[in-house]
């Protein structure tokens, strides 16, 4: 019984389709020749044909003719001689080559040539092709560089923050010169249109923190001079928890907005030692939260405004504590891989789907299956700052419930002491 028939693979083939644009104008200026260039090697073919067939009586009549008599089978052969020979050639045994017509010297003469004429012209075809392909190569390469400038900036502006950058393209004023012009005018909108909204929004949570300041002073006055009657103090006291709620809120916005402006200032900055202050003040809550902390802290350096790489680790880990269950664990991991630096925060907690990710960045997003106390603005916060100071932030479901959240930024040359575990 004879088993199926091994599957074969199929070489990947390059589809012109999926050339980038340089390759397939280079392919398509090049099979033009090609066919142009076979046409006039046909042609010129042809041509020499057509003339040396119209020249032919200028070659026939010269070729010098041979008369031969006829001969009498039936006649004996008394008369006949041997053909002289001289005597100062050898003796081969070969008979002389037979004497051809002048039509058979003709065509001859005809097929070497055209053959002659078909092989150079190939030859020259060939070559020349090679050549056409080179300089489309080169000429689209020459002329799609500043299309490829365009690009590559719009990369780097949709992974970053700032909207500062623009092209300002040189040159004619082409298609390419009006697409970067475009382009360029739309970053000028987008970067007003995000300024006026981070300016807004700091602003306001701004201008909100002193009304709350006085309501926070007003309500606490007269619980510390006991002047509110016992049956008032649990309203007292919801609204003193509500003031504190707001009032956090409003400093995570400005952190948010503040993180969002990309301007920062620039300083050596240890992750190590952020996320070990982290830890400290997350020390009581992960024990009330019966949350138990690991770390594994390696010299991760890099450069940027301290205050806000200390969020980045003070949001990660308290994402880690608050988002878990009794008894589950929250690990912190720093160090240095190639030319980054990172911080990793890792938890136990309830079971997520990768599809779920892209909203916990979102500000005031916790995910349907997080439950714990904030505003859904811990990881809009750290992406905010992660993004501004150059780096990247990513978020894996772990298998056992719980994710885990790694931020790399690019690493400061610096020395490389040990690292250092501790638990708590």
């Amino acid at each position: 019984m004879k088993g199926p028939k091994p599957r074969r693979t199929a070489a990947r083939r390059v589809l012109p389709h999926r050339l980038p644009l340089r390759g397939r104008l280079t392919l398509v200026t090049t099979l033009v020749f090609l066919v142009l260039g076979s046409g006039l090697v046909l042609l010129n073919w042809l041509s020499a044909q057509q003339l040396i067939e119209d020249n032919r009586y200028l070659v026939v009549p010269a070729v010098e003719t041979v008369p031969v008599q006829p001969v009498d089978p039936a006649a004996p052969n008394t008369t006949a001689a041997p053909l002289p020979t001289d005597p100062t050639l050898p003796d081969t045994g070969v008979a002389p080559a037979l004497v051809t017509t002048p039509a058979e010297a003709f065509e001859d003469f005809q097929d070497q040539v055209l053959t002659q004429v078909l092989t150079r012209s190939l030859l020259l075809l060939l070559v020349f092709t090679a050549l056409a392909a080179l300089l489309a190569w080169w000429a689209a390469r020459r002329s799609l560089h500043r299309l490829t400038q365009v690009t590559s900036a719009a990369r780097r502006i949709s992974t970053g923050s700032s909207l500062d950058e623009r092209l300002g393209l040189a040159g004619p004023h082409d298609e390419v010169r009006e697409l970067g012009d475009t382009f360029d005018a739309m970053l000028d909108r987008l970067d007003r249109t995000f300024d006026a909204q981070r300016q807004f929004t700091a602003h306001a949570s701004h201008e909100l923190r002193t009304p709350l300041t006085l309501q926070r002073t007003a309500l606490e006055i007269p619980l510390s001079q006991g002047r509110v009657p016992d049956d008032l103090k649990p309203a007292l006291q919801s609204a003193l928890d509500a003031n504190a709620r707001t009032e956090r809120l409003i400093v995570s916005l400005l952190t948010l907005a503040r993180g969002e402006s990309g301007t920062r200032a620039s300083y050596p900055v240890d992750l190590a030692d952020a996320a070990r202050h982290a830890v400290e003040d997350l020390s009581e809550e992960a024990r009330t939260a019966g949350v138990r902390v690991t770390t594994t802290l390696a010299p991760a350096p890099v450069a940027g405004d301290p205050a806000l790489l200390a969020q980045v680790a003070l949001n990660l880990l308290a994402n880690a504590v608050r988002h878990n269950h009794p008894g589950g664990t929250a690990t912190i991991t720093t160090g240095t891989l190639s030319g980054s630096a990172f911080l990793e925060a890792a938890n136990s907690g309830p079971t997520l789907e990768q599809r779920d990710i892209p909203a916990l960045f979102e500000p005031f997003q916790r995910g349907q299956a997080r439950p714990g106390k904030g505003f859904g603005l811990g990881l809009a916060v750290v992406r905010a700052i992660t993004l501004s100071h150059g780096g990247t932030i990513t978020a894996t479901p772990r298998p056992g419930g719980g994710i885990t959240v790694r931020v790399d930024l690019p690493r400061r040359r610096a020395a490389m002491p040990t690292a250092v575990d501790s638990e708590l």
